[in-house]
């Protein structure tokens, strides 16, 4: 028991730089309180005891901002960083080393009594405020960007962005890199496409124009199309 309270104590430091003392953690980290009220309630729920394991879930909820059901099955070294907002459904099976940020909701997408939360495999990152759906099931290593909406299942290794959520790239590097202001826009990717081939096609039909010498006055939008492609070439670099 004592081993396994030390591990959740050491994954805040290795997974929040914030983190400068056992006692500041001890005190001050709401997903810590969230989780080991959780192993105690779940403990009570798996022998029965629903009405006092929902009790303890509802007070951990009180407390720390951080809602998980008593019946979710959850990993080692789990860690919900600053965690207000975190809903957690009970047939949600999270695996290890997950990371989540404070908003993500684990929901179901239907009243009956059977499967309907996500699952989470080992070493998933998920993004503020992102929402996954349903008896969906989010790969070993696979990153969800904040702001995302997961409703289809996501292969290992993978990282979803966007609403509905999108694959954009695989992942074999690890997991705690993820940097959430540099994961790539599938919306700015399809914007920059359009503006590229409307350019092509303007190019092509100032051509045909001066080939047959007609003089066409200048197009009122070009200011704010150049404006557009650079702001998205500024996003580029960063």
């Amino acid at each position: 028991m004592f081993k396994i309270l030390k591990e959740d104590i050491q994954t805040v430091f290795a997974k929040d730089p914030a983190a400068r003392s056992t006692l500041e953690v001890l005190l001050c980290y709401p997903g810590l309180h969230a989780l080991w009220l959780h192993r105690i309630a779940h403990f009570l729920w798996q022998r029965r005891l629903r009405l006092l394991s929902r009790f303890i879930s509802h007070l951990s909820r009180f407390f720390t901002g951080i809602e998980i059901h008593p019946g979710a099955t959850i990993g080692r070294r789990f860690f919900i960083d600053h965690g207000a907002g975190v809903v957690i459904g009970e047939t949600s099976e999270i695996g290890d080393d997950v990371l989540l940020y404070q908003g993500v909701v684990l929901g179901g997408t239907t009243t009956e009594k059977k499967k309907r939360h996500p699952t989470l495999g080992d070493n998933v990152v998920i993004g503020a405020g992102a929402i996954a759906l349903g008896p969906i099931t989010i790969g070993d290593g696979a990153r969800v960007g904040s702001g995302s909406v997961v409703i289809k299942s996501v292969p290992p290794g993978v990282t979803v962005v966007g609403v509905p959520g999108r694959s954009v790239e695989d992942r074999h590097k690890p997991i705690l890199e993820l940097d959430h202001g540099k994961l790539p826009d599938p919306i700015a990717e399809a914007i920059r496409l359009v503006l590229q081939e409307q350019d092509r096609l303007e190019k092509r039909l100032a051509k045909l124009e001066n080939q047959y010498g007609i003089h066409a006055t200048a197009d009122k939008l070009e200011k704010k199309r150049k404006q557009i492609e650079h702001e998205l070439e500024e996003e580029e670099k960063e």
